[in-house]
């Protein structure tokens, strides 16, 4: 599995870019980042996005991608994928033909570009020799995080947003996870608006690790704002994990 980090900020700041991670060139985990990163050869070979839940930062290059397959008179599709609260947040919300054109009847409703479809967490979707489960996780509107498990047993899981969370690890049970990529979005002394947002602390992730039945083989952060990167770069260091590090853009992981 080779993952490309397209995206990997909490906020948008020159050469910071918003939530993406593409596995293979083809499947993508959320879509705050895209069309200025690939050219369109590579975004052509996007057929698949796991949509983690429905805030902006996760969901905005969705129609830009739309709108240049359209253009370039391409006949395909790109599959969306996620819980029903963020398909149908999508379609009421972006796709709505108010923000922006309802791409799931253009060009025609027989031929659509973008094509949306619900999962229910626990519930493998298997694509591209994957099988690509949600699981819940707990943050301020509903969201799930994807464990992805290839043809050999490698798994890697990716939070999405979350914070502090019981019922996540419990399900994810005794499975051994190869890469964790896992959010950490405030500084330990923003603890209290991490936990009312739904996002982690340093702290926080301390105790999530302690959680997880089986520990991770890699740990990748993620959702760092910018402004805090320093500090919250420094509290994670001072956690002495020697699996652990930062992500950065234009990164290759691979599990």
């Amino acid at each position: 599995m080779n993952i490309r980090v397209l995206g990997c900020s909490g906020a948008e700041f020159p050469g910071h870019y918003p939530p993406a991670f593409l596995l293979d060139g083809k499947i993508l985990f959320d879509a705050g980042t895209l069309n200025n990163v690939l050219d369109e050869k590579h975004q052509l070979k996007v057929k698949d996005i796991f949509i983690t839940h429905a805030h902006m930062d996760h969901i905005r290059e969705i129609p830009f991608l739309a709108d240049n397959l359209i253009i370039g008179g391409r006949k395909q599709k790109v599959n969306i994928f996620s819980i029903p609260p963020v398909i149908r947040d999508i379609k009421n919300n972006l796709l709505n033909s108010k923000l922006w054109p309802d791409m799931t009847v253009l060009p025609d409703a027989h031929h659509a570009v973008v094509s949306l479809n619900t999962l229910r967490p626990g519930q493998s979707r298997r694509i591209g020799g994957y099988n690509i489960t949600p699981y819940k996780v707990s943050h301020s509107v509903p969201a799930v995080g994807y464990l992805v498990e290839d043809r050999k047993g490698r798994r890697f899981f990716y939070t999405g947003d979350t914070g502090p969370t019981e019922s996540t690890w419990e399900e994810v049970g005794p499975k051994q996870i190869h890469c964790l990529i896992i959010e950490v979005s405030f500084p330990n002394r923003m603890e209290a608006m991490a936990m009312t947002t739904g996002h982690l602390t340093p702290s926080l992730l301390q105790e999530e690790l302690s959680k997880m039945l089986v520990a991770p083989g890699r740990i990748y952060i993620t959702h760092l704002k910018p402004q805090f990167y320093k500090t919250i770069k420094k509290e994670l260091q001072e956690l002495n994990f020697g699996n652990l590090s930062l992500l950065t853009e234009g990164q290759i992981l691979r599990v």
